[in-house]
């Protein structure tokens, strides 16, 4: 399983030779911005085809129809058909894969926002974080183990089956990928399954995620050379089964061209996690009531001239419209007020220049780190209004205040 982060605080744990919001709804198959196409739901969990399958697919079909057409020439144009099948039933099986990670993250209730099938195997995107190093070791070992599994069963159904047969052939070549993905999952580097387990064995035997990270980030990394040296290297010498003489200019060009995509894939991951466990190891500085800004409660109608006076005088940065009896009603935006040439705030309300505040505008004091942020995202507006626990103004929070925040954080070296 690769890990890696497309968005700020999704966990996306990948599978293949190459882990996961639940949903529900009318089944279609639409496509989703960025996602593809919408294939069902399993466990409320949106299935999308990504368009680049559709490329492997093709190289599949066609590298495997060479293949049978070695070992069975009878098939004639008919083994495409079966290579195409192949190609079908093996992503099947990363599905499967994929689903022991979502399977095992709603059981640690984890949210999944999605499982996505692409060019390198599958993405299940986890959007948090496990708790334990316990749950971050079985969260990514299910997926490697259901490979294996899936391996098992199909050498079982191989000794039901006539060998150099169309099921035959089929059933081995399934049998055969599953294991490489097991395999290949199972090296332990970041952004691969093995990573996440080694990440794990060093986060309880330090205490420390992020020493975990670290670790398992540069474990992948080296892969990542391993894989761009090794692989051709291999392949050139027959190590990996191939007569030498038949390896000629064109495979050597394809097998360093796989290998150098493999390696970015992995080299990628493992920087993207870094970046990733850095920020949530920075997350929890982001708090609310830090990044507050004094507030002064002023009527609807006070000139902006004069709100801004009191502003002034206590020292404060931002202003919330109250009613009668002093209840806020609604935030003064702070680009409006720069819109407002000085000479003509002794006559503008701030009435005017306020947003009407509704409940997800407000926002407690002690939030902090991913749920202020979550908090955010959901109810998106330029400023909200901060209240401690028995409802009083504490004050004001600017969006533009967490994203500068949010910027310094991830500007600190990671510890």
């Amino acid at each position: 399983m690769k890990k890696d982060e497309e968005s700020g605080e999704r966990t996306r744990a990948r599978s293949g030779t190459g882990n996961a919001d639940p949903g529900g709804g009318k089944r279609d198959r639409s496509a989703e911005p960025g996602g593809g196409i919408l294939m069902g739901r399993p466990f409320g969990v949106p299935v999308y085809v990504a368009p680049s399958w559709f490329l492997v697919a093709a190289l599949i079909t066609w590298v495997f129809g060479g293949q049978l057409d070695r070992v069975l020439p009878e098939l004639g144009g008919a083994r495409y058909l079966v290579s195409l099948f192949f190609a079908v039933a093996f992503y099947a099986s990363v599905l499967v894969h994929e689903l022991a990670h979502t399977v095992a993250a709603l059981r640690y209730k984890l949210p999944v926002r999605r499982i996505q099938l692409q060019f390198f195997g599958g993405v299940s995107e986890i959007e948090k974080e496990s708790e334990t190093p316990g749950r971050e070791f079985v969260l990514a070992f299910v997926g490697p183990l259901l490979s294996l599994v899936l391996a098992a069963v199909f050498y079982a159904g191989m000794q039901a089956v006539e060998p150099g047969t169309v099921p035959g052939v089929l059933l081995a070549g399934l049998m055969i990928s599953n294991l490489i993905v097991a395999a290949f999952n199972l090296l332990p580097g970041l952004p691969l399954d093995g990573g996440r387990m080694l990440r794990a064995v060093v986060w309880k035997i330090t205490g420390k995620p992020m020493s975990g990270t670290i670790a398992a980030a540069w474990v992948g990394r080296a892969l990542a050379v391993a894989v761009l040296v090794g692989l051709p290297l291999l392949t050139h010498t027959g190590v990996l089964g191939n007569p030498t003489e038949d390896i000629g200019g064109m495979e050597t060009v394809t097998d360093a061209l796989l290998a150098a995509i493999l390696a970015a894939i992995i080299w990628t991951g493992a920087g993207n996690s870094l970046r990733m466990a850095r920020l949530r190891e920075h997350l929890p500085e982001l708090r609310a009531r830090a990044l507050t800004r004094r507030a002064v409660p002023v009527g609807s109608d006070t000139p902006l001239s004069e709100a801004l006076r009191r502003a002034n005088e206590a020292g404060a940065r931002a202003l919330v419209v109250v009613d009668g009896h002093g209840e806020p009603t609604a935030l003064v935006r702070e680009t409006a007020i720069v819109g407002v040439p000085e000479h003509r705030r002794p006559w503008v309300a701030v009435g005017g220049l306020a947003q009407d505040l509704t409940d997800g505008m407000r926002v407690p004091a002690e939030l902090a780190g991913e749920a202020l942020l979550d908090r955010l995202r959901a109810n998106p507006a330029t400023e909200y209004l901060v209240v401690e626990e028995t409802g009083e103004i504490y004050g004001v929070l600017s969006t533009a205040d967490v994203e500068r925040a949010f910027v310094a954080a991830m500007a600190r070296p990671g510890s």
